[in-house]
C-alpha cells in the first residue's frame, strides 16, 4: 500500500547497524527498507520508491529534490550504498581491438579493469551517455563521451 508523499507523514533514520529505516505517520516502523529508482538512467532524481524488505513500496517519491536535506542524504546514501556503477572518467588502454578485450579505466572510484565480451555490450543512452557492461554484468557509465579526452574517445570509437 503506496502512502502519499508529505514531508510530515513519514520520517527514516539509521539503525545502529547503519540500515536506513522509515517511521509512517501511524508510528509503524519499517526496518532495512531500500530506496530504488525506477529509471535510474534517464531520469535519475524523479520517481523514486522506498520498498519494505518484503519488497512492498511504502512511499512514492516523484522528485527527490523535493525531500527535506536531511531525509534525501540519508536516502541517496543508502541508494548509494546498493548500486554499483562506476562512471568511467578516463579509458587508459584496451588490449585488443576485437571482443573479448581487456579495459583499462579510470573510474570515479578508482582505476580498474574489466574484459568487454562483445561489441553489443556498450549501449547508447541518451544525451550522449554509454553503458557498459562487463562479462561479469558490472554496468559502467559513460555521462558523456565527447566530454572524454581525445585517447579515451579515439579507443572508444573502435567499438562504436
Amino acid at each position: 500500500m503506496t502512502r502519499q508523499l508529505t514531508p510530515s507523514n513519514w520520517t527514516v533514520w539509521l539503525d545502529h547497524f547503519g540500515h536506513l529505516g522509515l517511521t509512517d505517520a501511524e508510528g509503524i516502523r519499517y526496518n532495512q527498507i531500500a530506496p530504488i529508482r525506477a529509471y535510474p538512467l534517464s531520469a535519475p532524481r524523479q520517481h523514486w520508491s522506498l520498498v519494505s524488505s518484503t519488497g512492498t513500496e511504502l512511499v512514492w517519491i516523484e522528485d527527490i529534490d523535493t525531500i527535506p536535506p536531511p531525509a534525501r542524504t540519508l536516502i541517496e546514501d543508502a541508494l548509494e550504498a546498493r548500486e554499483l556503477m562506476p562512471e568511467i572518467q578516463q579509458i587508459v588502454s584496451v588490449a585488443s581491438f576485437s571482443t573479448p578485450s581487456t579495459w583499462t579505466v579510470n573510474t570515479d572510484r578508482g582505476q580498474t579493469q574489466f574484459i568487454l565480451q562483445a561489441e553489443e555490450d556498450i549501449r547508447r543512452l541518451p544525451d550522449r551517455a554509454l553503458l557498459i557492461m562487463d562479462r561479469h554484468g558490472v554496468s559502467y557509465r559513460i555521462r558523456d563521451r565527447f566530454a572524454l579526452d581525445r585517447n579515451s574517445r579515439k579507443l572508444l570509437d573502435r567499438f562504436l
